[in-house]
């Protein structure tokens, strides 16, 4: 099998493989992620010392490691105190809490830069400070964090490769299996990286539709 022929037949089993396993492994990541950082950021910006003491915590030791090593101590660390996790809900679980630490920091400044005004026009509406968040300042902050957090996404997606180290098949693994039989390695790698680099492309393109969508909730 020539060069050529082995690019175009192992290019629909890559891909396959990203859309079954990378991108919902990103998705359902992300999702879980996303919570975990707007409970942090809310902790974050508490003026209770406790509260903002354990966001602070934790946002600090998931930006502080590596993920491969927040990935391993998940998958092979916890079996060592009796807790065994299954390759897939490990990467989810390390890939949330990593999404979860850079993602409070993006939430805290978006919603610290909603004007201050913004929330004594909610008050004087006779809103709750719970209503006030909810109905006027996260939609605000959401317009502020879409950039960054589509960055995080799409930084995400590259990330699940690491999953391949812990045995999920997903679009790397898949790589690496056809790679090893066919010995080109050059070829397989390089059709890799063009597939995640188009399914970046993909992804990024819905990054201002989302902006477009949200400058309702932007005060002029």
């Amino acid at each position: 099998m020539d060069v050529w022929q082995l690019f175009l037949t192992s290019f629909w089993p890559i891909t396959l493989a990203g859309l079954t396993g990378t991108i919902p492994l990103a998705i359902s990541s992300f999702a879980i992620g996303l919570v975990i950082a707007l409970g942090m950021a809310l902790l974050r910006i508490s003026k209770n010392p406790v509260l903002s003491g354990i966001a602070r915590f934790y946002i600090s030791v998931i930006r502080g490691t590596p993920l491969l090593v927040q990935l391993f101590v998940i998958f092979y660390g916890l079996p060592s105190i009796g807790l065994v996790v299954d390759p897939w809900p490990s990467a989810i679980i390390a890939f949330s809490l990593n999404v979860g630490g850079y993602g409070a920091e993006v939430i805290r400044a978006a919603i610290l830069s909603v004007p201050k005004g913004q929330w004594e026009a909610a008050y004087t509406a006779g809103m709750s400070p719970g209503q006030s968040l909810v109905r006027i300042i996260l939609p605000q902050a959401a317009r502020v964090s879409v950039p960054p957090l589509s960055n995080t996404f799409i930084s995400l997606v590259k990330d699940t490769s690491l999953a391949s180290l812990i045995l999920v098949t997903e679009l790397f693994r898949k790589a690496e299996e056809i790679a090893a039989f066919s010995l080109e390695f050059m070829v397989i790698y390089l059709e890799a990286a063009l597939i995640y680099w188009i399914f970046c492309l993909v992804l990024g393109s819905g990054q201002g539709l989302i902006e477009r969508r949200l400058d309702r909730y932007v005060a002029h």
